[in-house]
């Protein structure tokens, strides 16, 4: 049953499709119509070349389909073109599903609309050359960042295989189930990560076109927008190698201060809070160190720094305020106090909001993932709670970890 509930999540939130062996198309989903122009009829039983774009290189889909007849996922993002001719772009992940045997049974696509980003960073490479060695930068760290991920797909394959291998008897026809529902969690979250840094860096890069065709503004300002840029850029990279520790065993635990992670967190949220005129307010009565992984944490404030600003929207709520409190308690452990007025949530789905792929937003603004893996990061990574409530008119979360105490942060 929470498979099925996995997979309608999935379908509603993504662009979806299934193939056969040879490619002809045997399942679409409605966002998948929306995209492309053409009906769920006109689709099905045709070649998924319907929607090729003539200007991508035959060798991009002989590599795509080396990749997944070799029973491995092929991740990418691809330029198609609609039923009226115009252009999109999505990030796609096919991944051949395997039956019983081992045998590939059908392909299953899944994808989400990148095509305003893509567009963007067209024009910018157009008009700013500039930024060109930058951009040339960017784009092959991507690309190494890629191949990082595949390596770590393949190793969280092999992972969740010998797992299932202790359980042939029963649990083989879930295999390929679970790591699908696996790589779906962790494509979700990267993107969401990702979402930020990248429009806050076409907001730096648009600032910097406007500074730098003001002859009389002053070359400080041009590169402070230009150091704000390759920030923005590192942070993404760092994401990157968050997700490659994040399932990693062997990494090191850190001891870490709350207020570090949080400063972690406002580099990638400052400007979003701004342009949101989100007001955050920070009680440290405590300088209070904890054990664990600082980015997993600084990962944990982002998502419920976003959530309060998607909630905030979502009411039109004119005064924005968030308090956060940090507080060391009797039993040496730090209580983290998160709280907004962006008006609570509804009763009956509160006891829901920490479950995979649960979300009361539109699927255009999210997964459903961020508070199951931020209560995940807390309770598995640092041996602590993550609990939510509703309180006075807003949100009210409390994050409960063992803290570290001065004396003994060197030992």
């Amino acid at each position: 049953m929470n498979l099925k509930k996995y997979q309608e999540a999935i379908e509603q939130s993504n662009i979806v499709s299934k193939t056969d062996l040879d490619g002809i198309i045997t399942f679409v989903n409605d966002e998948f119509c929306k995209i492309s122009g053409y009906k769920r009829e006109e689709l099905i039983g045709e070649n998924h070349n319907i929607i090729r774009h003539p200007d991508v290189p035959k060798d991009v889909f002989e590599k795509l389909w080396n990749t997944i007849k070799e029973k491995k996922a092929y991740i990418s993002t691809v330029k198609n073109k609609a039923k009226n001719g115009s252009t999109f772009y999505v990030n796609t992940t096919v991944i051949p599903m395997l039956n019983e045997k081992g045998t590939i049974e059908e392909f299953i696509a899944i994808r989400y609309d990148v095509t305003d980003s893509i567009e963007l960073t067209e024009k910018l490479k157009q008009k700013e050359e500039e930024l060109e060695n930058l951009n040339i930068t960017l784009e092959q760290r991507v690309k190494e960042q890629t191949q990082q991920l595949l390596d770590l797909n393949q190793t969280l394959e092999l992972r969740i295989k010998e797992e299932v291998e202790k359980n042939r008897d029963k649990d083989r026809f879930l295999f390929q189930q679970s790591r699908l529902a696996a790589m779906g969690e962790m494509i979700g979250n990267i993107a969401h990560q990702w979402r930020q840094p990248l429009s806050e860096l076409g907001i730096i890069l648009y600032t910097m076109k406007k500074i730098f065709k003001n002859t009389n503004v002053d070359d400080k300002e041009f590169l402070k927008s230009y150091e704000s840029s390759k920030k923005v850029i590192k942070k993404m990279s760092e994401t990157i190698e968050d997700f490659r520790n994040f399932f990693n065993p062997h990494r090191p635990i850190e001891t870490f201060s709350i207020k570090n992670a949080l400063d972690e967190a406002m580099l990638i949220m400052q400007g979003t809070l701004q342009r949101h005129e989100i007001t955050l307010k920070v009680d440290c009565y405590d300088e209070v160190s904890i054990k664990g992984y600082l980015s997993e944490f600084s990962q944990v404030l982002i998502n419920l720094l976003n959530n309060s600003k998607d909630a905030f929207n979502k009411y039109s709520v004119d005064n924005r305020v968030i308090n956060l409190e940090i507080n060391k308690i009797e039993d040496n452990y730090a209580i983290i106090s998160f709280k907004d007025n962006a008006g609570g949530i509804e009763k009956e789905v509160l006891d829901k909001i920490f479950e995979p792929y649960f979300t009361t937003k539109h699927a255009s603004m999210g997964t459903g993932l961020g508070l199951y893996m931020s209560r995940m990061i807390i309770q598995n990574s640092m041996s602590g709670t993550l609990e939510a409530e509703n309180c006075d008119d807003g949100m009210c979360f409390y994050i409960k970890v063992p803290c570290v105490d001065k004396e003994n942060i060197d030992g």
